[in-house]
């Protein structure tokens, strides 16, 4: 809205025409959306106390987490208002990605605070079931997916990193692929999501690093030079990227330990779809297994400690997630966090590394 506006009067004020430029949007959507957290987030942790939105802890957890009992959550909605705020700001609103990517952030957004409020308002434990909450979801996805799939100028091919031009043509399957994508991000950045900070560290380390594949790959030049598929007016996720970066870097204000409030699945999950439907767009979907790898970890240890249960009637981790694994371990909670956060800066770094490196 606000980028329309400005870009119009570029022949009138010739220091609009900055606004032309991806990269100039992108900072100030960072910014902007640092300012609107940082100016929102009291008052919300205010409002979240008054309605008593208080954080419930499972009886079966670590034991050091009772005293977090109470504590402001749905905390998330901060990080969705501000960041989409800064996006209807300064994307560029007919391109249709943006679009693509807004909705399936608010749309999980949407599950999410359906989720916490049967939880915590109307004092449902189990929330929206989990039958319900996945097909919503999945609905979601498919819908993300269908519409690529029939948009006229974008590739239904999987690429593979490393590899010059290593490909695989999915057709239709492609709508599932992506919705698998989504769902798969969503719900393991929602497991990750146990300790203060601990879930939006890597987020914004991801964040980072699909902002730059959405630049690099929505610019001919750059793609063809790194020999990564260009697609079409992708760069303008960038600056959603940028938004959701410094979005999550706002939150983290109030959420690193110990922690004012919380993010609750309102947070989790659409910020996992986000980045989800990013890696989609910008054709880096596999990359996805790299540049998020702390959620792969966080994911893979509940499905190995479930299934080593079913099967051997034994625990592989103390306590599933990993990071309540470390917990039990002694580890203080500030330093599972931190070293989490180092590795998802690893990943990142290995994840950008596959630009080049083909």
């Amino acid at each position: 809205m606000l980028y329309s506006f400005l870009y119009s009067m570029r022949d009138s004020y010739g220091v609009l025409n900055v606004f032309r430029y991806i990269s100039f949007r992108a900072v100030l959507a960072a910014l902007t959306a640092l300012l609107v957290s940082f100016l929102i987030g009291p008052w919300l942790i205010r409002r979240l106390t008054d309605r008593q939105i208080g954080q419930q802890i499972r009886e079966d957890g670590p034991s050091g987490h009772l005293s977090k009992a109470g504590t402001p959550t749905m905390g998330g909605t901060l990080i969705l208002f501000s960041m989409i705020l800064a996006t209807l700001l300064l994307a560029d609103l007919s391109n249709p990605y943006v679009w693509v990517v807004l909705m399936v952030t608010i749309g999980f957004g949407a599950v999410g605070f359906a989720d916490d409020y049967q939880k915590l308002a109307l004092g449902n434990s189990r929330g929206v079931p989990g039958k319900t909450r996945l097909a919503c979801e999945f609905a979601i996805g498919l819908s993300a997916g269908a519409f690529l799939f029939w948009h006229p100028d974008f590739d239904t091919r999987l690429y593979f990193p490393f590899f010059k031009n290593a490909s695989i043509d999915l057709g239709p399957l492609y709508i599932a692929m992506a919705a698998v994508v989504v769902v798969g991000a969503a719900n393991a950045v929602n497991l990750t999501d146990g300790l203060d900070g601990l879930a939006i560290g890597p987020v914004m380390t991801t964040a980072f690093t699909y902002g730059v594949f959405a630049y690099v790959a929505g610019n001919l030049r750059y793609a063809e030079y790194l020999q990564i598929p260009y697609v079409a007016g992708v760069g303008e996720l960038s600056i959603f990227a940028a938004a959701l970066l410094c979005a999550g870097l706002g939150f983290l204000w109030f959420n690193a330990y110990p922690a004012m409030m919380f993010m609750g699945d309102v947070g989790a999950l659409p910020l996992g779809a986000a980045i989800g439907i990013v890696a989609v767009l910008t054709k880096h979907e596999i990359v996805l297994l790299v540049a998020g790898g702390v959620f792969v970890v966080e994911t893979l240890s509940v499905i190995l400690q479930v299934g080593s249960f079913k099967l051997r009637r034994k625990r592989i981790f103390r306590m599933a997630p990993i990071h309540h694994h470390f917990e039990l371990l002694g580890w203080p909670e500030p330093q599972i966090i931190v070293r989490f956060w180092i590795v998802s800066i690893i990943c990142a770094l290995v994840a950008l590394s596959t630009l080049k490196l083909r």
